[in-house]
């Protein structure tokens, strides 16, 4: 069996879509199952959608997901070279060829008479193509033209009659008829290629053996084969995948501003958790495993694992995800990506921010949602006294008063403010009034955090806030009860 060459070809038009990550995450997997190549490679041929630093952004979104290519533009290799713009001459002598082999034709058409064309077909209701003009042109007349300096284009010359049929890996066997299929330009005017034709070029030189891409490009392949085809080249295998999804509707669109592996870095998610979660958009290892490493994705990657349906992005599920991994963090690394996120809230110096991580850690699904689970520190919000009626902790305004008069005493005569200390102290209480847990820690939570969801108990939060600030907030509470 031939050695295994996949690429990931994207264009360096903004920041790392999700869906492109996606792409480039299978390409490097079944790539590696079987220790084969993965190759960069950048198609720039779009000039006018160029991005500064898109070059750039996605050598850091490969380097830091792990997906390290083999060959590309900035290390080279055998194949090169790896950025489109670099081959221009290249796509000039194989369109020049395709002519030669009858898989192509000169094209002098100008704007005019192509927009002619477009409006008749349009008043017409037919389907905009190009109607093959050109291509019943005599040899004398494309060599006059030719001779006179006409500008041109080069178009792929598709057969009127017949069928071409093609297999996809996923979508398994799918036949067009040639006459719904448009003689589309190759070679523009600039003597820069069209995106598909420097495809075909580039993945035939480059030796890739299988192309992974959006099932998109389902209705371009047949014209990829009829040219590899008429070069009389081997077709590589096809495994197109269905799109990432918004809802059942809408895609994730580049364009409307939907996430790219750079936000969600940005809103505390780990990228071990982003890549183990686009892994699972549209394709199923089998069994019950949901958290991979990269290493146990390249094992358990395959092929037949990839769906057709649509896969729905689901916020929920990768934050359960991140969750997931960020208590896999020892304490040490939580604090270290925890704790900008911690100071955008947390300004008070004397607070230990190492002890509001330690709360943090198992109750965090993405680090972006701490500076609102610990804005209280700083000062104590206003708040509702609606926050101190419990139904299960079976407190009310009354008797969450009457616990906050009981808790101030005990906490002023407090001179060890640790927590095993304060622990002791408020659970003697609890068992010299006899009551049950609820009914002293709630109010002293509210009333110390000012509101229901805290990263901590009462106990907890009054050992980071300190006995000052901690009697301070309890005589609030209890004027606020009054």
């Amino acid at each position: 069996m031939a050695k295994i060459r996949t690429r990931f070809a994207p264009s360096p038009t903004g920041y790392m879509h999700i869906g492109n990550l996606r792409t480039a995450l299978y390409a490097y997997l079944l790539a590696k199952k079987d220790g084969g190549d993965f190759i960069l490679r950048i198609e720039d041929t779009d000039q006018e959608r160029y991005v500064e630093g898109a070059v750039d952004l996605i050598y850091r979104t490969m380097k830091e997901t792990g997906l390290i290519h083999d060959e590309g533009p900035d290390i080279g290799g055998d194949y090169g070279p790896y950025v489109q713009s670099d081959r221009r001459a290249l796509y000039k002598e194989y369109a020049e060829k395709l002519v030669e082999l009858g898989g192509a034709y000169y094209c002098f058409c100008d704007k005019d008479r192509l927009e002619d064309l477009r409006a008749q077909q349009e008043a017409s209701k037919l389907p905009p193509k190009y109607d093959g003009h050109c291509s019943r042109l005599s040899k004398e007349e494309i060599e006059e033209k030719l001779a006179s300096g006409v500008p041109y284009v080069i178009r792929q010359k598709i057969p009127k009659r017949g069928t071409t049929t093609f297999y996809d890996e996923v979508y398994g066997k799918i036949t067009v008829d040639n006459s719904t299929l448009d003689d589309n330009v190759l070679l523009k005017s600039d003597g820069l290629p069209t995106y598909n034709f420097a495809n075909v070029i580039d993945d035939h030189l480059m030796n890739i053996t299988h192309i992974i891409r959006g099932s998109e490009y389902l209705s371009s392949t047949p014209k990829y084969n009829l040219l590899y085809e008429a070069f009389g080249w081997e077709i590589p295998k096809y495994i197109h995948v269905s799109p990432v999804m918004k809802d059942a509707h809408k895609k994730l669109s580049k364009r409307e501003g939907d996430a790219s592996y750079e936000d969600f870095i940005n809103k505390g998610y780990l990228k071990d958790a982003i890549v183990n979660y686009i892994a699972l958009l549209g394709w199923s290892p089998g069994g019950e495993q949901e958290i991979f490493t990269l290493d146990e994705l390249c094992k358990a990657f395959d092929i037949k694992g990839i769906s057709k349906s649509p896969a729905i992005f689901d916020p929920q599920k990768l934050d359960w995800l991140n969750g997931e991994y960020l208590r896999k963090l020892t304490p040490e690394e939580f604090y270290e990506k925890a704790l900008p996120f911690v100071k955008q809230a947390v300004k008070n110096e004397n607070i230990d921010l190492k002890k509001i991580t330690d709360l943090l850690q198992a109750r965090c699904e993405k680090l972006s949602d701490i500076p609102e689970q610990i804005d209280f520190f700083d000062n104590l919000p206003e708040y509702d006294n609606s926050l101190y009626c419990h139904k299960k902790m079976k407190t009310n305004e009354e008797n969450s008063k009457e616990s906050l008069m009981q808790i101030l005493p005990v906490l002023e005569s407090l001179e060890d403010w640790s927590f095993d200390s304060l622990h002791s102290a408020l659970f003697d209480l609890i068992a010299k009034l006899e009551v049950k847990n609820g009914l002293i820690l709630w109010p002293l939570r509210v009333a110390v955090s000012g509101k229901a969801f805290t990263p901590g108990g009462g106990v907890e939060l009054a050992e980071i806030l300190g006995k000052e600030e901690t009697i301070k907030r309890v005589k609030k509470g209890i004027e606020k009860l009054s």
